[in-house]
């Protein structure tokens, strides 16, 4: 059984950039509670108490203090190092509803098939699953130990924790090992000599710029 960790809560009367950044420079950050067609309601959490819940490994919470909600850590907005919470959403929930979430896919282990020539492509990063919010996983682990080459894992392969359901066709491909592409001395030079492949974005922020 996974234990419901409690998170301490405020209202938040206040919104707006200047307002959040003098709260996270005091160890606060912004949230907002929605879900069950209910108003949203503007928050402020403890960021030490967001990163203690999720170090634990569960985003299912009991908020507490300024109300007393069910709750599922939806997502959290990291800065650009991906070290400090900006900002977190919840989500009401009860216990035992189920919930579509989207969470990293992880490669774990080493492919024999790599020391037979082969090259490890992960074709799917992330996926959607459903759950209950006790059994929500951080990510999902796939082991490549057995993956030979050639060779395939498939959505239908992959190990899920108990009561956690993927939401995508079984033979969906995850990962695969194949052959490495041997690259010839003319291709590498032609690749070398072409023009910089336009980036999508690029020539509007530039012109923005300009």
């Amino acid at each position: 059984m996974v234990e419901i960790k409690q998170l301490a809560v405020q209202l938040r009367q206040e919104t707006g950039k200047r307002r959040n950044r003098r709260l996270r420079a005091s160890g606060v950050i912004p949230a907002v509670l929605y879900g069950h067609k209910q108003d949203s309601v503007s928050l402020s959490v403890q960021a030490d108490d967001v990163e203690a819940v999720l170090r634990h490994g569960s985003r299912f919470v009991v908020l507490t203090g300024a109300l007393s909600e069910r709750a599922f850590i939806k997502e959290c907005q990291w800065d650009t190092w991906g070290q400090a919470i900006l900002h977190v959403d919840f989500t009401r929930v009860s216990e035992h509803e189920r919930i579509r979430l989207t969470v990293p896919v992880e490669l774990r282990g080493e492919a024999p098939g790599v020391k037979d020539g082969g090259v490890v492509k992960q074709v799917l990063h992330e996926i959607e699953v459903e759950c209950e919010p006790a059994s929500a996983p951080e990510k999902i682990e796939v082991n490549i130990n057995g993956l030979g080459l050639p060779g395939i894992i498939h959505v239908e392969n992959v190990a899920f924790p108990e009561g956690v359901r993927p939401l995508i066709v079984g033979t969906t491909v995850v990962v695969e090992c194949n052959e490495a592409v041997e690259v010839t001395e003319e291709e590498a030079e032609a690749s070398a000599d072409g023009a910089e492949p336009e980036v999508i974005g690029r020539k509007k922020a530039e012109e923005e710029e300009a």
